[in-house]
């Protein structure tokens, strides 16, 4: 058995430190400043990483190969699976026309203003597809409305990607959560209202910070109403779903109680008309590949098959029936974790043919009989979706490859015990660690598994309460989705900045670095300063 080395550079923690960050410097140099396309950043910090985990660190070869294959075969099944079904369903959409009939019920139903557009589709509908798919999908599907809308592409992505972070910590039906409490031992139901008490102040933060963005000042002194009510009704929902009713469900929840409670809003409020943010009637000249006349209404029709066989779906655990557990080939139990006693590290493989990609694929089959598309074409949207998606693909393979290197290589516990060996600091660098994990995976529920424990027993040797740093290992995580290469490569697919991911890390990581200082601000006034807001039968 391989036990981890934690100081191997000249037994030093900083400088050990220095070289395990260097696969994520790798990464988001390439990205950000040499503007690499994102499947080539992630293959040289992949190589990279490969390279000092056994020349530096030790691990064996043979486990770091396999480490990598299987973090590259669990990005493929079941993350991608789901992205790629859930971009079919996108695809299908666009065919029958009613991603256009989406557009027009839009155009019908709200003010004639991008800005109120951004709010409604990006932050509410964003949410709604976060709860139920996630791992990229709603950026795709909401960037590519958003540009029908005419935005430019490069914009309406950013905005997306910032807004698909609040519903993160309680995406795929409160998955994060499940594994946080069992890596930590901390009950889900406490740790799903601790995080439910810091996300919902983000909601109501962001739909102002992006209009900000967007048209400025002007713009938020004139929308401020419907930014208050869109961000209110999330946040708290959100709050109340995670406290007092089921955590599994509080994304869906927050999402249609924020998307319901802003479109009646927008009945009876309607913002000063400006003709800068008036959508054009040319931005609706891309239309479906065949021409169809389809009533408005039914451009909501794949959401909703969508949304409901995911919920039907997980309510029954259909994805359970006929799960495989596969313990990986010189991986499961071949190495001992140093900073947890020495735990023999498992590596098992849970295959699922019924897992959430084949609910949403067996959407796309209801939606496609029912809007009753040729089976021609539903072989032509197969094939588009592949074309689309395959980058994105191989992109994350690489980079959850990556993630699995350095975690068994126990380069993740070097930068995790550095940031946790910073004293009364680690306030500041707690959120940091989850922000780093979910850079890396691409999964708040990959983010806590890896750091969600280390954040618990860092504050219990600090004298912190443990609820609310593995609340905030959660938390934190969610701000760094926006600069994940998985999140941002699966954004581009259906865009034309293929290849350009570079462009988009570097439009969105100062905004990932500023939305996680105001995490770092909340944490510490949640500690010090209102130490009752955390749920009293857990603290300390």
């Amino acid at each position: 058995m391989f036990h981890q080395l934690l100081t191997p550079v000249g037994d030093s923690l900083m400088l050990s430190f220095l070289v395990a960050i260097l696969p994520i410097a790798t990464v988001l140099v390439l990205l950000g400043i040499f503007r690499r396309p994102a499947w080539q950043a992630a293959l040289a910090g992949l190589v990279v990483g490969l390279i000092i985990a056994v020349a530096v660190w030790g691990l064996p070869a043979q486990i770091a190969l396999a480490a990598a294959s299987n973090g590259a075969v669990f990005a493929l099944w079941p993350v991608m699976w789901i992205v790629i079904n859930a971009l079919f369903v996108y695809n299908i959409a666009v065919s029958s026309g009613r991603f256009d009939a989406f557009r027009a019920w839009i155009v019908k139903h709200l003010p004639n203003d991008r800005r109120v557009v951004l709010i409604v589709i990006a932050f509410c509908f964003g949410a709604l597809l976060e709860g139920v798919a996630g791992f990229g999908t709603p950026v795709a599907i909401t960037s590519s409305l958003l540009i029908m809308c005419g935005f430019p592409a490069l914009e309406a992505i950013v905005f997306v990607l910032i807004f698909n972070t609040t519903p993160v910590a309680f995406g795929a039906l409160g998955t994060p959560v499940t594994v946080l409490a069992q890596v930590t031992g901390l009950p889900a139901p406490a740790l799903a209202a601790m995080i439910g008490r810091q996300l919902p102040i983000m909601a109501a933060i962001l739909p102002f910070y992006v209009m900000a963005l967007y048209g400025g000042w002007r713009s938020i002194r004139s929308l401020w109403p419907v930014l208050a009510v869109a961000g209110l009704s999330f946040g708290l929902a959100q709050f109340g779903a995670s406290n007092y009713l089921d955590y599994t469900l509080t994304d869906v929840f927050a999402a249609l109680a924020s998307l319901a409670v802003t479109l009646l809003f927008l009945q009876v409020w309607r913002p000063a008309s400006s003709p800068e943010f008036v959508i054009a009637a040319s931005s609706a000249e891309k239309q479906s590949p065949i021409t169809h006349d389809v009533p408005a209404w039914q451009g909501w029709m794949p959401w909703l098959i969508l949304t409901a066989t995911v919920i039907i779906w997980t309510f029954f655990k259909v994805a359970a029936m006929g799960q495989h557990a596969i313990p990986w080939p010189n991986l499961d139990k071949a190495v001992a974790i140093t900073l947890y006693k020495d735990k023999p590290y498992a590596a098992v493989w849970t295959f699922q043919p019924l897992a959430s990609g084949t609910a949403i694929l067996i959407s796309a089959f209801i939606t496609a009989l029912l809007v009753r598309l040729p089976i021609a074409e539903l072989g032509r949207c197969a094939a588009r979706t592949i074309r689309q998606i395959w980058q994105a693909v191989v992109t994350v393979m690489f980079i959850v490859a990556l993630a699995y290197v350095m975690n068994y290589s126990g380069l993740a516990y070097t930068l995790g015990l550095a940031v946790s060996s910073t004293g009364h600091w680690f306030v500041l660098f707690s959120p940091f660690l989850g922000w780093i994990a979910v850079f890396l995976s691409g999964s708040d529920t990959s983010g806590n598994a890896l750091f969600g424990n280390l954040q618990v027993v860092a504050a219990r040797q600090l004298n912190l309460n443990p609820l609310l740093f593995a609340a905030t290992n959660s938390s934190g995580g969610v701000l760094g989705k926006m600069i994940s290469p998985q999140n941002i490569a699966t954004g581009v697919s259906v865009t034309n900045l293929k290849g350009q991911e570079g462009a988009v890390l570097a439009r969105t990581f100062i905004h990932s670095i500023i939305l996680t200082l105001v995490l770092v601000v909340i944490v510490i006034v949640q500690q010090y300063v209102v130490p009752g807001i955390i749920p009293h039968f857990v603290a300390k």
